[in-house]
């Protein structure tokens, strides 16, 4: 086991490391954020309807949420799809417990990457506006909810890639992320929507991610316009963990079909449908 873990964690700083020397693969982490800070560039003069806070400071905290959903979920679930798509999943099966060093290696470079970009919308979005909360307590709430977050989402992100065989299926993970995105009250009050809308809300991770990072960088009066008038730091906790749970029961299982399915005919198999989609 030991050794498993630390072959994983050398593939995993390996991985990372060329994640950050090679411009492409940093454009394509680093894009969004660029998105997002536009959209706070255009937010830093608004304020909350009725104060005088900061509209843009009181959105970067969900957007820091929203990236870690994403980081989360999305990445490591695409990355599973396209490297069992060319063949690396098969490589790592065929070694001693290399899919379970594999699995290291892609939570260590994933997780990495996503808290990059967490500091690389942070540290700029918090240069933008103004009335972030900076003390002890926000350092406190960030060191349970950062690696609690990577935990609710990262098996449900593996679990997916194991679902999914191309990633021209992706648009069937997406379409509903977004979905998510548009009613968890990053971008608009939770407590403006209908009353079904928050219960389905708040049944996902994305809403309590969002709801724990304002709870880590906004002032506690800022909590009164939020569901029950808290920032349910227990209930955030208790959700997190709900979440990682049930990812880490489901995702082994699904994980060790996916590798049993793995041969070298399955891989030439899906290269063959790969060319063949290109060539018409």
């Amino acid at each position: 086991m030991f050794e498993t873990v630390r072959i994983g964690a050398a593939r995993g700083r390996i991985e990372l490391r060329q994640t950050l020397t090679t411009p492409l693969d940093l454009w394509g982490y680093l894009f969004p954020t660029l998105i997002l800070l536009v959209v706070l560039f255009f937010m830093r003069d608004a304020t909350i309807p009725g104060t005088d806070f900061s509209l843009g400071a009181s959105t970067l905290p969900g957007m820091l949420g929203m990236n870690l959903a994403f980081g989360g979920l999305i990445t490591i679930a695409q990355l599973l799809v396209v490297e069992r798509e060319d063949g690396t999943l098969l490589r790592a099966k065929a070694t001693p417990n290399g899919m379970s060093g594999y699995l290291v290696g892609k939570v260590i470079a994933v997780g990495g990457m996503t808290l990059v970009s967490v500091l690389a919308v942070l540290i700029p979005g918090a240069l933008l506006v103004d009335g972030l909360e900076t003390g002890p307590g926000t350092w406190l709430t960030l060191l349970w909810l950062l690696p609690l977050a990577l935990l609710a989402t990262m098996p449900i992100g593996a679990a997916l890639g194991s679902i999914f065989e191309s990633p021209r299926a992706f648009p069937v993970i997406m379409l509903p992320l977004f979905g998510l995105i548009a009613i968890s009250g990053i971008f608009y009050p939770i407590t403006a929507m209908p009353g079904w809308i928050q219960g389905v809300a708040q049944v996902f991770p994305l809403y309590w991610l969002g709801l724990g990072m304002r709870s880590a960088f906004l002032p506690d009066a800022l909590a009164a316009v939020e569901l029950t008038g808290s920032w349910r730091t227990l209930e955030t906790f208790g959700v997190l963990v709900a979440w990682a749970v049930a990812g880490l029961a489901l995702a082994p299982a699904l994980l060790r079909r996916m590798a049993r399915r793995e041969s070298g005919s399955a891989v030439a198999a899906r290269r063959e449908r790969m060319m063949s989609t290109v060539g018409r």
